[in-house]
């Protein structure tokens, strides 16, 4: 699970290294006017809130910071994840993990290797939108396997075969 997640970030740091800077920050109509900084912003603060939310077990995504620095500046979203990479790794414990919904304060007790499987498919399913966005401005050849759950990659061979 370590593995993959940080192997993830690093296939989504090396796309980024290579990204033209001009198009990191570029609104994309097709989603929304949204960014592909700003997609990794929303995926670097995730994993930030889990990690900074290890030591007193208590998680909130909803209070991540929204630092507009990690949607503008690409090299340094590409830190914050190198900073992800190396502070990963923990030991499983139980983790409060607190959401607001409808004006309320919902808490659900998970467990930090539960948090790292949930970050993980939800990179994933970022790093889909922003192929999008790669594509649609840029002519880069991106991985087959980038945007794609690791599920679906083992049923395309499954297939294939």
């Amino acid at each position: 699970m370590f593995r993959s997640s940080i192997a993830t970030l690093e296939q989504f740091k090396e796309i980024l290294m290579i990204l033209p800077e001009d198009v990191y920050a570029r609104p994309c109509n097709i989603l929304s006017n949204a960014s592909i900084g700003q997609h990794t912003r929303h995926i670097i603060e995730l994993y930030l809130c889990l990690i900074k939310g290890y030591g007193d077990a208590d998680v909130s995504y909803d209070r991540r910071e929204r630092n507009r620095r990690i949607e503008q500046e690409k090299c340094f979203a590409v830190n914050q994840i190198e900073l992800i990479q190396s502070n990963l790794e923990r030991p499983n414990k139980t983790v409060a993990v607190t959401y607001e919904l409808g004006g309320q304060e919902t808490c659900l007790e998970s467990n930090y290797n539960r948090e790292v499987m949930y970050n993980l498919e939800h990179t994933i399913h970022h790093h889909a939108l922003i192929k999008v966005a790669i594509e649609h401005f840029t002519s880069l050849e991106l991985p087959e396997s980038f945007g794609v759950a690791p599920s679906t990659l083992q049923h395309r061979q499954a297939c294939a075969q």
